[in-house]
């Protein structure tokens, strides 16, 4: 199958384009690296050294016999993305190719506007391009659990039926994103329904929970395989931030009371998540929505799991609460439906198989990189205006 991954040099795009790679599907990377940009504006690095994409497709080849192509262009681009859907005619779009943080989004208006412009337009170009080049190719998208925010009820995959004054109808299911970044997920979500709706394309928006983990069957093949593990206030997620504070002796820090609950997995189910999509593709006219998470954790949780995990290499790691620079409810009801992945086979890993030693190995391993500075948080929801970059409060050279 001829497949695009956008966004493929990413933390969740090159794992992805490998795992393709590796079953015979014919995969072209898509990227202009501006996540890369992202750690030279803001003082960060990925705590696993990696390679460029150049680097790293002609190490598959030389391992696998397998080539990747890359294609290098904005997708906010339509010169550019119009001309690369004509000529490659995918038959499946998988779509990672956005600005993925929320802290990042609430740094200051440019931020805010950057991320909303960069993520629905790029969605729309793409949408526009696939209408009209390659109205059969099913459009696989990466979308945020954070999406639907944390309301009272439960929570459904897309979609609920709703009876109202004596009429009955299934609708989307409400939107209460938490940042400009979830918002922009949401305006996406909309644009492709409309898509699906009057012009018969097909898509699959994939509401993913916090994922977790950094080696994949095809990333451990070799150390210039691997994908990023981003750890700082901006870009790294509580786990990998607990995980981080355990090894280099820092407390681990809980924002808050530390009681919100979100939907957790492994990389390796996300990239299962994303082939079972494609392997199973949503009918013309349809956008079908899978919520794609596992388990669910609390982060207060989460931090007593990595403190036990942290114990078993000798590491008596303390717990912190932090003034929380979020606006969220740090107590609240959530309960997710995470069913339609499953019925279609999906085989998960949990939290506490081997994940938390395993990732805290991979930490200690490159412990010497660590930045401690770049670990608290930077941006305050409640701020119209941070700081415009970490390396403003954090020295880019601070070092354990």
């Amino acid at each position: 199958m001829r497949i695009l991954v956008l966004g493929g040099d990413g933390y969740l795009g090159w794992p992805t384009a490998l795992h393709l790679s590796a079953r015979g599907h014919d995969v072209t990377v898509v990227d202009n690296f501006a996540r890369r940009n992202w750690d030279d504006e803001l003082g960060s690095h990925s705590l696993t050294p990696i390679r460029s994409l150049q680097e790293r497709v002609v190490a598959w080849h030389a391992i696998s016999g397998r080539s990747i192509h890359v294609a290098i262009g904005d997708l906010c681009d339509a010169t550019f993305l119009e001309p690369l859907i004509r000529s490659t005619l995918p038959e499946t779009v998988v779509h990672f190719g956005e600005q993925r943080s929320a802290p990042y989004s609430m740094i200051d208006r440019r931020h805010a506007v950057f991320t909303q412009q960069n993520n629905v337009v790029g969605t729309l170009n793409l949408l526009y391009a696939i209408a009209e080049h390659a109205p059969d190719c099913h459009l696989v998208k990466l979308g945020t659990m954070g999406e639907y925010g944390t309301p009272n009820i439960d929570i459904e995959e897309g979609y609920i039926t709703i009876e109202h004054r004596g009429r009955r109808d299934t609708l989307p299911y409400p939107k209460q994103p938490g940042s400009w970044y979830h918002a922009s997920k949401v305006h996406d979500s909309t644009n492709m329904l409309l898509a699906c709706r009057i012009w018969g394309l097909r898509a699959t928006d994939l509401n993913q929970g916090v994922v977790y983990g950094v080696e994949t069957p095809e990333t451990t093949l070799d150390e210039r395989l691997c994908t990023r593990f981003d750890y700082d206030g901006v870009f790294g997620t509580a786990l990998n931030r607990f995980l981080v504070q355990a090894v280099v002796g820092m407390p681990l820090t809980v924002y808050g009371r530390g009681g919100q609950t979100r939907g957790f997995l492994d990389i390796r189910d996300t990239l299962a998540c994303v082939e079972l999509a494609i392997l199973n593709p949503a009918e013309r006219g349809e956008m079908r929505v899978f919520n794609q998470f596992t388990e669910q954790f609390n982060v207060a949780g989460l931090a007593e799991a990595v403190q036990g995990a942290a114990r078993q290499f000798g590491i008596e790691a303390q717990i912190e609460h932090l003034p929380n620079p979020r606006v969220e409810r740090e107590e609240h009801y959530y309960q997710a439906a995470n069913t339609r992945l499953l019925d279609l086979g999906l085989q998960p890993h949990m939290l506490s198989d081997t994940l938390l030693e395993s990732v805290m190995q991979l930490v200690m391993r490159h412990r010497d990189l660590v930045r401690p500075a770049l670990i608290m948080p930077a941006v305050n929801w409640r701020k119209t205006h941070n700081p415009a970059s970490v390396s403003d409060i954090a020295p880019v050279g601070a070092s354990s």
